[in-house]
């Protein structure tokens, strides 16, 4: 793992290409991407003029049919914290930047992870320059926030300390499968936010960022993804369900698509490198060759669909139900497995490393990495019993 900031400076071949990069970015001017909601006609699209905001005793009204992200989270909305609404604001303006550049026929030639060295090729998660683009636009919007005490990204060594008095802390991947962008998979940014914990406030500043940063995940306030592929989605929950908004290209809004995500409670559909299958445990194969059989609790034979891209796996498994998994310790607890599983969670799933639930874990180390399962309620209890299902041995990969 690479400092964001050292990557970016001290490789000469691609300064001048990241500086070109951040300007090509804003290819739509800044009132894109706050601009006021002006929006055509859509008469006859089935939208109700009045949708019941969850876990709001009131309606939140609207002309057109609409409501965005920051209406949803307001006053007349499920009434987050003013902060926490603030915060939130920037973290989808940093994402709408983020899918403006994964979308950008000019990120191309840094896709190709040219200036990166050896690292590149003796680490398939060393930082891609998209990935450290991504990392510096979020610190800048956290930043702008005035909301942010510290933030702990992937792409980072160690937790960066922003300010003494911001009241939320903010973990998260950037850009998750940016490997995949140069054959138009979809990519995602994920992140997860927490109350800065203030009986830390006279550690030493070092201390202080890690230890709040080493958060449980049953400390989780809100987490969300954002998913890029051919809608810009961003999945949310703030602890009473999980909601989707999807971008409004003419607006550069976040609309509420869905207010109430449910996965079902069984799927048909397994999510996994099964390239891998005489490296995984003798439990996981047995699982795997059962449902495939239709010989499993659920007499159907499920499915395999699997995109190497974790939000966009975990998206499709919120949607039609299943499992979404990869079961060698390889996904970050903190910036990955903890949002994830708070989101799966809220939508009436589990997210589980195979044995243990997953915010009932205690990081201890910033890039701790483990397996992961994620999925319907009834999907994951039939994978649970048969207890070895994690991978703990990784032949052909340095972790």
């Amino acid at each position: 793992m690479q400092s964001a900031s050292t990557t970016l400076y001290q490789l000469p071949s691609l300064r001048g290409k990241f500086q070109t990069l951040l300007s090509k970015a804003q290819l739509f001017p800044v009132s894109y991407f706050c601009r006021p909601r002006t929006r055509p006609s859509v008469s006859g699209s089935g939208m109700r003029s009045v949708i019941a905001l969850s876990g709001s005793s009131s309606s939140y009204a609207v002309d057109d049919g609409f409501v965005t992200l920051i209406e949803y989270v307001g006053k007349r909305g499920i009434n987050v914290e003013d902060g926490l609404v603030v915060l939130l604001d920037h973290i989808q303006y940093a994402c709408k930047r983020i899918a403006t550049l994964v979308a950008s026929p000019f990120n191309s030639s840094l896709g190709k992870q040219e200036g990166i060295g050896a690292a590149a090729g003796s680490d398939r998660d060393a930082p891609k320059p998209l990935d450290i683009v991504s990392n510096e636009i979020i610190l800048s919007s956290l930043q702008k926030s005035g909301k942010v005490a510290v933030m702990a990204s992937e792409e980072n060594d160690a937790p960066i300390w922003i300010s003494d008095d911001g009241p939320y802390v903010v973990v998260t991947d950037p850009l998750d499968g940016s490997r995949n962008i140069d054959a138009s998979i979809p990519t995602g940014t994920i992140f997860g936010i927490y109350k800065r914990l203030e009986e830390l406030d006279d550690l030493p500043t070092e201390e202080k960022a890690m230890l709040n940063s080493l958060q449980s995940g049953s400390r989780l306030v809100a987490a969300g993804y954002v998913l890029y592929s051919s809608a810009t989605i961003l999945c949310t929950t703030f602890g009473s369900g999980s909601q989707t908004f999807t971008l409004d290209h003419s607006t550069g809004d976040f609309i509420l698509t869905n207010p109430s995500i449910e996965i079902p409670r069984r799927g048909q559909i397994y999510s996994v490198n099964d390239a891998r299958y005489f490296d995984w445990p003798e439990g996981l194969r047995r699982y795997i060759d059962t449902i495939r059989q239709g010989k499993g609790k659920y007499p159907k034979k499920y499915s395999a669909r699997y995109i190497c891209s974790l939000v966009a796996d975990l998206h499709r498994t919120l949607m039609y139900g299943g499992v979404a998994m990869n079961p060698r310790d390889h996904l970050r607890l903190v910036y990955e497995a903890n949002p994830l599983s708070f989101i799966v969670e809220q939508a009436g799933g589990r997210g589980s490393d195979g044995k243990n639930r997953i915010l009932s874990l205690q990081p201890v180390k910033l890039h701790q990495r483990l397996p992961l399962f994620l999925g319907s309620l009834e999907d994951m209890e039939e994978l649970e019993s048969y207890d070895d299902v994690q991978q703990r041995v990784n032949p052909g990969y340095e972790v």
